[in-house]
């Protein structure tokens, strides 16, 4: 009918994407549908000239104000769902036909109120301005999303801090699949291999102890023996004496700390 087309319109505003400054944005929208039902009613838009001023102004603000409560709920509703947040064009499709079915029943209702003829309104009639309202209410709100959001961008949420993951050091590829996400405590040299201590078990791989070193950059530690390397991390006690010292480590493990290495781990702070 002549009418759908400003009822579009109206319908126009609910397919702005609810924001967290809703209730702002809806009473906006009541004003804004407001000022438009004056508008037509004044000049007299799409024929309702014919019609008394009084008659006429309440058939705009019904046709804008109905449109614009059914796009403020319907919005909210699909929206809110999210279930299609990431495909504008699945959520504006529901949305425009959620719209749609409503408003075309408005539509009609209100031009056979004011205008009569309700018995030239049979199915076809019915189909063929739903096929209008929908046609228009698509547009309206294809627009909405290609303009999206100039209206009211997201409030940026707080920035969480960024959680610290444990490095994973590249030594840990070299340990079978159930040791490579364990906690390194400690590597120590027996014969031709190496014994790499874990919070999760230990095993041996086939290592020179200096290049063991070179692939656990990332781990804070230091070598305590030439045939020991040790996370301070791990470390769970220290007993000193002559210059030397034991560390203790997760499950038992002692790991030696000879005259050599003693002074650089004191200073250090490691046996305080």
């Amino acid at each position: 009918m002549r009418e759908m087309q400003r009822f579009a319109t109206g319908a126009s505003r609910m397919a702005e994407r609810a924001r967290p400054d809703a209730a702002t944005r809806q009473r906006r929208g009541f004003v804004i549908v407001g000022v438009a039902a004056l508008l037509m009613t004044i000049t007299g838009a799409f024929g309702t000239h014919e019609v008394p001023i009084l008659p006429r102004l309440a058939y705009w603000m019904i046709i804008m104000v109905s449109g614009a409560m059914i796009g403020i709920g319907v919005t909210a509703m699909i929206v809110g769902w999210g279930r299609f947040a990431h495909r504008p064009w699945i959520e504006g499709s529901i949305i425009s036909v959620a719209i749609a079915l409503p408003l075309t029943l408005v539509v009609i209702g209100c031009s056979i109120a004011f205008f009569g003829g309700g018995g030239r309104i049979g199915p076809q009639t019915v189909a063929f301005q739903f096929v209008m309202v929908l046609a228009i209410t698509a547009v309206i709100t294809a627009v909405n999303y290609a303009i999206g959001g100039q209206a009211e961008p997201d409030a940026p949420l707080p920035a969480e801090p960024e959680q610290q993951h444990p490095v994973r050091p590249r030594l840990a590829d070299r340990l079978p699949p159930h040791l490579r996400g364990a906690d390194i405590h400690a590597v120590a040299a027996e014969d031709h291999y190496l014994r790499v201590h874990t919070d999760a078990g230990s095993d041996l791989i086939l290592l020179r102890l200096t290049d063991a070193i070179v692939e656990l950059d990332g781990i804070e530690g230091a070598r305590t023996h030439r045939s020991w390397w040790v996370a301070r991390d791990a470390i769970r006690s220290v007993e000193r004496g002559d210059g030397r010292a034991e560390l203790t480590l997760p499950g038992g493990v002692t790991a030696p700390v000879s005259r050599s290495f003693y002074p650089a781990l004191r200073d250090a702070g490691w046996f305080d």
